[in-house]
């Protein structure tokens, strides 16, 4: 019987070919663009988290606190608050803190022969390669702690500094200067990439931070710490605790607010991502909408075929056909239309997503879930929007049919 129905169904659609591919077309629109918008949502989010990643994992932000000077309150980094001592006491006195690493900051111009290049010099300690997770070429080293002890004059350059000053040479055991100060490249930073507001990571130039405090800058403060916590569960203990700490150690009183500032990343990295999910959600939405509309195409279509085949609803009845073996028909015609417009839409999202991800250079993420979940609608659109013109078929007079013109 369902063999014979989908017969009946497959030779009703082929009568009207054109018709029936129009009808289709609603739906192959609207699960197509709903594959394309979800993928390109689901690939904004990789990039975002991919982006996130790079700023290392578990990671918690110190800054300096504010100054008021006349009623006018200063920025962060008002107050030279920080030492490098605190890092050391965060990392040697905080059970939930696995590294820290004090940073200075600073833009200059690095010379290289007869090149040069402004860029960004940081001055850190050898923790913060496992903090940032910085990987290093097979030829070069990281920073030790004898550089950082000895105020040593090396640097590790970023990619972007290395192909600026230094071309096709190869950089390692070459000479920059920082101030007319020589400096040893002992190593190339592997490639980072942009953060999500188009920082260039691998624009940089790290030498140890007791260097830039004393060569370069002339202070014995830090202009920030940078924390890792021994988990991504740790991190909000890891801030709670800090911030006792340090405040025990700037000797502050409990009336009085903190000099110092504490940014987890990670709540940085869930609003990003939180935010991306919103995006894909209202992409795909707005998708939806064509399917809604390809639906409604489908019922006028179905509509119009009752009237059509009116004095053939009267003749099946005639030699026995049943009201729902009618129903049973109209419904398996709309949603055989409603599977294959979703199977061809699945085609034109996934086609679509990849011209979008070649021309575009956009990253897309084509989820297996999404495409049988598009399949599924499309299926279900049919029977909900067959429903009623089948009803109308199944309910009409046999006498009347037959008299039908």
């Amino acid at each position: 019987m369902w063999l014979m129905t989908l017969r009946i169904a497959l030779r009703a659609l082929k009568r009207n070919k054109l018709r029936s591919f129009l009808t289709m077309l609603g739906i192959i629109i609207g699960v197509g663009a709903v594959i394309a918008m979800v993928a390109i949502g689901e690939g904004a989010k990789a990039l975002v988290r991919a982006q996130i990643a790079t700023l290392g994992t578990n990671v918690l932000v110190i800054l300096p606190g504010t100054a008021t000077q006349g009623g006018v309150r200063t920025g962060s980094g008002g107050v030279r608050t920080l030492v490098d001592s605190d890092a050391r006491a965060i990392m040697d006195e905080v059970p939930s803190v696995a590294l820290a690493s004090p940073t200075i900051r600073r833009t200059e111009q690095v010379v290289a022969g007869n090149l040069n290049w402004a860029t960004v010099i940081q001055g850190v300690a050898p923790e913060i390669q496992q903090i940032r997770d910085w990987q290093v070429g097979e030829e070069g080293r990281f920073i030790n702690q004898a550089d950082v002890d000895n105020a040593g004059k090396v640097a590790l350059i970023g990619q972007t500094v290395a192909n600026n000053i230094f071309g096709n040479e190869d950089p390692i055991d070459g000479v920059i200067r920082i101030r007319k100060i020589p400096f040893r490249v002992i190593g190339v930073l592997g490639a980072k990439g942009q953060t999500g507001h188009g920082t260039d990571q691998d624009d940089v130039v790290m030498i140890p931070y007791t260097t830039m405090q004393k060569r370069i800058m002339g202070i014995t403060h830090v202009q920030g710490i940078v924390v890792s916590a021994v988990s991504a569960e740790k991190t909000q203990e890891a801030q709670v605790q800090i911030t006792a700490l340090l405040r025990q150690r700037h000797r502050i009183p409990p009336d009085q607010d903190d000099d110092f500032f504490v940014r987890n990343l990670s709540d940085i990295a869930e609003a990003a991502s939180n935010s991306a999910r919103v995006m894909a959600i209202l992409l795909g939405s707005i998708a939806s909408v064509s399917l809604f509309v390809g639906g409604i195409g489908i019922m006028n279509i179905m509509l119009v075929s009752v009237t059509e085949r009116t004095r053939e609803i009267g003749i099946r009845m005639a030699v026995g056909a049943r009201k729902k073996d009618i129903m049973l028909q109209f419904i398996v015609e709309a949603v055989v239309m409603a599977a294959i417009g979703g199977a061809l839409g699945i085609l034109l999202g996934i086609s679509s997503s990849s011209v979008i991800n070649r021309m575009m250079q956009w990253p897309v993420l084509i989820r297996a879930d999404i495409i049988g979940v598009a399949l599924l609608v499309s299926g279900g659109v049919g029977v909900f929007f067959g429903f009623y013109p089948a009803q109308k078929a199944a309910n009409l007079d046999p006498i009347d049919a037959l008299r039908y013109e």
